[in-house]
């Protein structure tokens, strides 16, 4: 019988609490600080109810990824599982929708980190691109010097992030209490197809989440920590947002966050405090948003070495990047690709439908996830099955909510893509 070398694998380093901390690290960020104006803008008060319809959809992702991850405990989440449990095709498409979306979203919490950095120090915003190249750089040495330092980083992030937002709740709440009524009236601005946009663009603020799966393969006894870690995640990702929401509307008004949003260097959330407690308290809620950031830019950098990882080892990339350091803790020609693609996306400047793209794109990756867990053995399942059905119904129906012209560029990617996988894969056969 033939004996095959196994490949190395990353060492098992992160327990519940590391695991929640990295998923918190990718979610509270982008999405909290500025998604929640660009929302609003689109639904008006009822953004709370895109709000809760984007956590529903993320719970179902999240369990579905979660027992997924359970079973299957290998970098690359969706990547893996679609190979898996589905047709190579699948695996490659959700592979490639996460490497194309969150590729565009680290740029765009790079461009942000260095938008709100340079609104602090009061420099000129010519300097953004620059400032995002270096925090791209610097984020980039922090994960090749591996996952322990990279996890040091992340629980420092997250601590002064959300001691941002705790104070963002209380400074803003007494006003919201006051006055919060006359804000949330009328509820109903829009049309139904208003708060499903806002809802589809809502979801992409919760995927961090996904980062607690791509990294199943440094986690200690991976069938208990990614479920335990996945689910407190979410639970304090929804009490968070839900609280963000209602406070910022309630104490400043829907016409405030959305005309924030459309700023050059100012979030909806930093003009909502700036107005309730003057330049102290929009100084303290800079700081979160900054660290936010780099906390984003930080695990999209993980995660998408992971999954290119995942495709060097079966092909689907160039061998090469599936190499792994002396130590076995970084995949460093991963992690430099990756550095270098988002430095090239930050080199152009343009951040104007990198979030509506990101959800278009991320849905289609969670609706595989979605499928691929509706493969599951009874043995194997943690969850009932009607959870992997309404995500995988949830995520196609949203997915096609955000502008006509961001769907049809994504579906035409995910073309040009399976292209490059067919090619790819008859030259291996070839040789």
């Amino acid at each position: 019988m033939a004996v095959t070398n196994p490949q190395p694998q990353l060492k098992r380093e992160l327990g519940v609490f590391g695991a929640t901390l990295m998923g918190l690290g990718s979610i509270v960020g982008t999405g909290v600080f500025v998604s929640i104006g660009i929302a609003a803008g689109i639904a008006g008060p009822a953004v709370i109810i895109a709000v809760a319809i984007g956590a529903i959809v993320a719970t179902c992702n999240g369990l579905s990824s979660a027992q997924l991850a359970a079973n299957h405990p290998l970098s690359g989440g969706s990547y893996e599982y679609g190979y898996r449990y589905l047709t190579p095709a699948f695996g490659f498409t959700a592979g490639w929708m996460f490497l194309v979306a969150k590729s565009a979203s680290a740029a765009t919490a790079a461009l942000g980190f260095a938008g709100y950095l340079l609104n602090l120090l009061g420099v000129s915003s010519g300097w953004v691109v620059p400032g995002a190249l270096l925090a791209v750089a610097v984020m980039t040495l922090i994960v090749l010097n591996g996952i322990r330092r990279s996890n040091f980083a992340n629980i420092a992030i997250v601590s002064v992030t959300l001691l941002s937002l705790g104070f963002f709740v209380l400074a803003c709440l007494p006003r919201a209490v006051q006055v919060g009524t006359d804000n949330f009236t009328p509820f109903f601005t829009g049309s139904p197809a208003t708060i499903l946009h806002a809802s589809a663009l809502m979801f992409v603020a919760y995927t961090g989440y996904g980062r607690i799966a791509t990294l199943g393969e440094e986690a200690r006894s991976p069938r208990e920590t990614i479920p335990k870690a996945m689910i407190v995640c979410l639970l304090l990702t929804m009490l968070l947002y839900m609280a963000v929401a209602a406070v910022a509307i309630g104490a400043v008004g829907v016409d405030v966050l959305a005309g924030a949003t459309g700023q050059t260097r100012a979030a909806p959330l930093e003009v909502a405090v700036r107005t309730i407690a003057g330049t102290g308290g929009a100084f303290v809620l800079t700081i979160g948003a900054i660290t936010a950031m780099l906390g984003v830019l930080l695990n999209l950098i993980l995660g998408l070495s992971r999954v290119l990882l995942a495709m060097g080892r079966r092909n689907d990339a160039p061998k090469f990047l599936a190499r792994l350091n002396q130590e076995q803790t970084t995949p460093y020609w991963a992690v430099i690709a990756v550095g270098i693609a988002i430095a090239l996306l930050v080199l152009l400047g343009n951040v104007k439908t990198t979030w509506s793209f990101s959800a278009f794109s991320v849905l289609i990756y969670y609706a595989i996830t979605n499928l691929a867990s509706l493969r599951l053995s009874p043995q194997e399942r943690l969850y009932p099955k009607w959870v992997a059905i309404f995500g995988l119904l949830s995520c196609l129906f949203l997915a096609f909510w955000v502008e006509s012209s961001i769907w049809q560029v994504g579906l035409g990617l995910i073309v040009a893509g399976l292209i490059w996988h067919k090619v790819r894969q008859a030259v291996m056969v070839s040789s």
